[in-house]
């Protein structure tokens, strides 16, 4: 791995050793059994692809690809595979009789967003999990109020383990990351979308706004559901030991 830059923050220095010694141990010494990544391709999946790859660009990352993204992101996506030499992206979508049978016509996102991400995203990553003992999560605390506790190590109900190595991360940290590395960036983060998901729920987010407020904007809800258990989202994770 190319040294970060004699300028870096210390603060920084510290979260990548933190973070590559977590990926480490997951990727490389398997502590926490089979792992895959988990990634969307959205504003700032770069930097923990990059870490991912540090450690062994062969292990498993999965995509979830609803049918409903922008095509930026799957030109992203194709872009970043390139750039940092995956061997094992794979993309997972809804059965295509399942979209005819719940959402012919493409708008249950308007009148049903849960049910709409359920059978899109949430179900598509519970079956594309199903082999694995744990899974890699590129969530951080900052990123929202429903974000703010989370742990690096969540034990779920369902057995597996759920990691959040850049769970400390700042935005600036990542800014910083990126910036040292030359990462690509996702085109549509500059004009305004630093929180990207499906193209119909997605929008723009303006000047002091919480950086996932364009997700599902005029309605209360917050995640797609992946980061829930029991219908409720996972705010901190139990037998947590790494912050």
């Amino acid at each position: 791995m190319r040294a970060l830059p004699s300028e870096t923050p210390s603060n920084l220095r510290f979260a990548v050793h933190e973070t590559l010694s977590l990926l480490r141990a997951s990727l490389a010494e398997q502590r926490f059994g089979k792992v895959a990544t988990v990634s969307s391709f959205g504003a700032d999946s770069a930097v923990l692809l990059h870490l991912v790859a540090q450690v062994d660009a062969s292990k498993p990352v999965i995509f979830i690809d609803t049918r409903m993204l922008f095509q930026e992101t799957l030109d992203y996506k194709a872009e970043l595979i390139r750039f940092l030499g995956l061997t094992d992206v794979r993309t997972v979508s809804p059965d295509g009789q399942l979209i005819r049978e719940k959402d012919a016509w493409g708008s249950l996102h308007q009148s049903n967003p849960d049910a709409c991400c359920a059978f899109r995203k949430t179900d598509v990553l519970r079956q594309a999990l199903s082999g694995f003992d744990a899974w890699i999560s590129g969530r951080k605390r900052h990123q929202s109020f429903s974000r703010s506790g989370l742990s690096h190590i969540e034990n779920q109900v369902n057995g597996k383990t759920k990691l959040n190595p850049l769970a400390d991360w700042t935005a600036q940290d990542l800014k910083d990351y990126a910036s040292a590395f030359d990462l690509p960036q996702h085109t549509l983060v500059d004009q305004g979308y630093p929180s990207i998901g499906c193209a119909p729920c997605t929008s723009r987010v303006n000047e002091g706004e919480d950086m996932r407020s364009g997700r599902w904007r005029g309605t209360d809800k917050v995640e797609c559901g992946i980061h829930f258990e029991n219908g409720k989202i996972v705010r901190t994770g139990a037998g947590n030991n790494n912050g």
